[in-house]
């Protein structure tokens, strides 16, 4: 049996271990949080290095992905300095292959409701999913990226690609060199909910992004909107219902009750490729294409 492990700085409240048959190769799939402590996580994978057939980075980015160039976080790299044969991958390859189908499967399952409601999306950071963002405006949904608000507490919205073009070239080679506690929730910060920016949730017909991000400021009220995020327990699709969603899309397959992040099915995809290495994302869209992949659709209201 291959072996994928997600080692996350995230909370441990969100372990899961399960086994799945992926083209015919049996693979177990487990996420392992370590509650923020970034020295434990580095650790944990000094000691299943090589036991494993693939690592993914969890609760945080190894770096960022714009129009194809690499931008490292530097502060996130130091959690994989120990990593000597076993291959890790932080999900960046699935941002930009599966995510990208996410308009496409909107059109195709519920077109009479974006009819209705209007095809708006609010991206909470749209720099960190670069190929959602793009894919949104390539469908043509009018955008509001949130980067500068929900990273830096800046109230200001972009609304064009061009313009998180223009950010990212200003911003990435900065906030790369930032601690990354202080762009993202670690721990057990990622359960805290503080609502804000309302109005632009209430703008959106759609939010999109990673689900620690769209629960951070959401608003109680979410009457009717779409969420599609990737990464999610029976306790978010709970909290989601409770706020009135209307739909959950993941774009990871939900296994044994939840999603997992798109770091853990990268790394069950480089397990059972058999290339002890990171995949290109041709290989990724091939692999992809072979199962079947393709976001879920769950009514919650």
């Amino acid at each position: 049996m291959k072996r994928a492990v997600s080692i996350s700085i995230g909370s441990s409240k969100r372990n899961k271990k399960v086994e799945v048959t992926l083209l015919g190769e049996q693979v177990s799939i487990e996420r392992i949080g370590t509650d923020g402590d970034m020295e434990a996580a580095a650790l944990k994978y000094k000691e299943l290095d090589g036991q494993v057939d693939a690592f993914g980075v969890g609760g945080a980015d190894l770096g960022a992905i714009v129009e194809g160039k690499f931008y490292p976080f530097h502060s996130v790299q130091k959690l994989v300095r120990y990593i000597k044969k076993t291959p890790v991958v932080d999900g960046g390859g699935l941002k930009n292959t599966l995510e990208n189908k996410a308009p496409a499967f909107l059109e195709k399952k519920i077109k009479d409701y974006l009819d209705q409601h209007g095809r708006k999306v609010m991206v909470t950071l749209g720099v960190d999913r670069w190929g959602l963002s793009k894919s949104f405006v390539e469908a043509g949904y009018e955008t509001v990226f949130c980067d500068l608000m929900f990273a830096l507490g800046v109230p200001i919205p972009i609304r064009t690609i061009g313009g998180l073009r223009t950010l990212a070239a200003i911003m990435i080679p900065i906030v790369t060199r930032f601690p990354f506690e202080w762009l993202y929730p670690t721990g057990e910060k990622q359960d805290e909910r503080t609502p804000k920016y309302e109005n632009y949730y209430q703008w959106a017909t759609v939010v999109a992004g990673d689900c620690h991000y769209i629960k951070k400021h959401m608003p109680d009220d979410m009457k009717g909107k779409v969420i599609v995020t990737n990464t999610t327990t029976p306790e978010d699709v709970e909290l989601f219902k409770k706020c009135g969603v209307k739909y959950l899309v993941t774009t990871t397959p939900v296994m044994d009750g939840r999603s997992f992040g798109t770091n853990m099915m990268e790394a069950a995809l480089v397990a059972i490729s058999g290339k002890n290495r990171p995949l290109t994302w041709p290989e990724y869209d091939e692999l992809l294409a072979k199962l079947g992949f393709e976001p879920q659709l769950q009514e919650l209201n």
